[in-house]
């Protein structure tokens, strides 16, 4: 019996997916959910987020993709070097090191986005838009968190 690729979509063979490309997949789908998240944001609340072309946040979309994957890593490292630890101040470090990295690394996203995309887009809005900021990551972060709890129901 001789099978076409006619009848088989490509998102048919992710049963037999790599690591690799599992990755690539959860990679791709979370800078999607930034790219419309953000786009939301343009849209409906222009006086926080500005931009100039869909082109720029695509890139910001994925320049944020990096970026919070690159907190969480290093949120990750940091917790399992203090939960190795024992004592009341190890778990105050792990918590302190949680929240420095996490709030503080939204202060290097806003000027790692300013570098990379200088005033092509803006946020605006309390502390020179790191509120703003905080209020499209964490809408982009639940954004993500339903797409997975809809993914696990299906499944």
């Amino acid at each position: 019996m001789t099978t076409t690729t006619d009848s088989i979509s490509v998102w048919d063979t992710m049963d037999h997916a790599s690591l690799r490309q599992r990755r690539f997949l959860r990679f791709l789908t979370a800078t999607l959910v930034n790219l419309v998240v953000l786009n939301l944001f343009v849209q409906y609340l222009p006086q926080y987020v500005a931009v100039d072309a869909f082109t720029t946040t695509l890139l910001a979309a994925v320049v944020l993709q990096v970026l919070l994957k690159l907190t969480l890593v290093l949120e990750h490292r940091l917790a399992a070097f203090f939960n190795a630890r024992r004592g009341g101040s190890a778990k105050f470090m792990r918590v302190f090191t949680a929240w420095l990295v996490l709030f503080g690394s939204k202060f290097v996203i806003l000027e790692a986005l300013a570098l990379a995309l200088g005033e092509r887009l803006h946020f605006g809005g309390a502390f020179h838009g790191i509120v703003t900021l905080i209020a499209v990551v964490v809408a982009m972060l639940a954004v993500e968190v339903l797409l997975v709890k809809a993914y696990r129901w299906l499944g």
